[in-house]
């Protein structure tokens, strides 16, 4: 089906140093066959000289400049804030895109009002027959705030036999590259910038649902990604900030109800991971998941703050949101139950 006629799309794309990883993806970019995009770069204030030189290179894309690195989440509400498309991507620079990643999430969603955002199968750019951690095939959650991805359970990551080919409705869709509807913005806010980098994305995707609408995965458009090129996914700082913003996210969008029951309930898987990091001999991620829950301290005050926010767009309640979670603990299914693949588990 060919889109006529073609919608605006803005192309944001957050940038804070490497150079080639950059030139790599905006170089993929000219591929796509797509007539209306704008690409614009946030300079995350970049400090290896990358920007002049890329400027230089590629004059079809806009560029916009932080004097600092205001993080993930805030570098993409600078970009959305620059646009006025009615659709809008966030890409990561550590991606590469194929000539039709573009067409079929629109065409998804303008055959659907009631969709917010769209995922591309995102596949690894080290082994391109592998799922890509950030986001692989769709995003999941379980309703104790863990999230997994359809081809990705925790560390473990499948490879695309095209199992997971079906266009479905999933519960986020991965920041690493992610199609987003103007108008929903408008209504839900922008990301969080609490949460600086990690699970922004999720916490948005929550909130749109609160409002009614739907997240789809499209796994006709294609994109790599390289995990872990601007922040590696062992490093202690993303592991904090994993631990941190997931317990945000729930306390942020579950209603007072729901957290009196289930807020328990996850302090305890959370002891659980730490005891058991303490036993494999990696005593660094037990000290991530104490340093996540101090963080919640810390920034107790305006978590709670946000909280009053997002619980003001509610149209949905938790029954209803949580039919779109599992109904369980992925991690106890994963650490416990040996499931790795996530066309094993039963829900929805």
């Amino acid at each position: 089906m060919v889109l006529k006629p073609f919608p605006k799309v803005t192309i944001i794309i957050p940038h804070w140093n490497g150079e080639e990883i950059l030139r790599r993806c905006l170089l993929s970019l000219r591929r796509t066959r797509y007539p209306e995009y704008r690409i614009l770069v946030v300079d995350n204030g970049s400090e290896d000289g990358s920007i002049p030189r890329i400027r230089k290179q590629f004059p079809e894309a806009d560029m916009i400049h932080s004097e600092k690195n205001i993080g993930f989440a805030a570098g993409c509400n600078l970009g959305i804030c620059s646009s006025d498309s009615p659709y809008v991507v966030l890409l990561n620079n550590d991606t590469e895109v194929t000539a039709g990643w573009l067409s079929p999430m629109v065409q998804a969603m303008e055959q659907d009002v009631s969709i917010a955002g769209a995922q591309p199968k995102l596949l690894s750019i080290r082994d391109r027959k592998q799922f890509d951690y950030c986001g692989a095939a769709g995003g999941e959650m379980d309703i104790f705030g863990y999230p997994f991805a359809w081809g990705r359970i925790f560390d473990y990551r499948e490879k695309d036999h095209g199992q997971y080919d079906t266009q479905k409705t999933i519960f986020w869709a991965s920041g690493a590259a992610t199609l987003l509807r103007r108008t929903v913005l408008d209504t839900v806010g922008l990301m969080d910038e609490k949460f600086f980098a990690h699970m922004e994305e999720i916490d948005l995707n929550w909130r749109m649902q609160m409002a009614g609408y739907r997240i789809v995965s499209v796994p006709q458009a294609v994109v790599y990604h390289q995990t872990g090129a601007t922040l590696h996914e062992k490093r202690i700082r993303k592991m904090v900030l994993n631990h941190r913003n997931s317990l945000m996210m729930i306390i942020k969008n579950y209603s007072m109800l729901t957290l009196m029951w289930l807020l328990p309930l996850r302090l305890i898987l959370e002891g659980l991971t730490i005891l058991a990091f303490l036993f494999k001999g990696q005593p660094k991620r037990s000290l991530s998941v104490i340093l996540g829950l101090g963080g919640i301290l810390v920034n107790g005050k305006s978590i709670l703050k946000n909280r009053r926010q997002a619980q003001k767009i509610r149209r949905m309640n938790d029954t209803q949101l949580m039919r779109r979670m599992y109904r369980g603990s992925i991690a106890l299914m994963h650490y416990l139950k040996g499931i790795q693949e996530t066309g094993r588990l039963h829900f929805k």
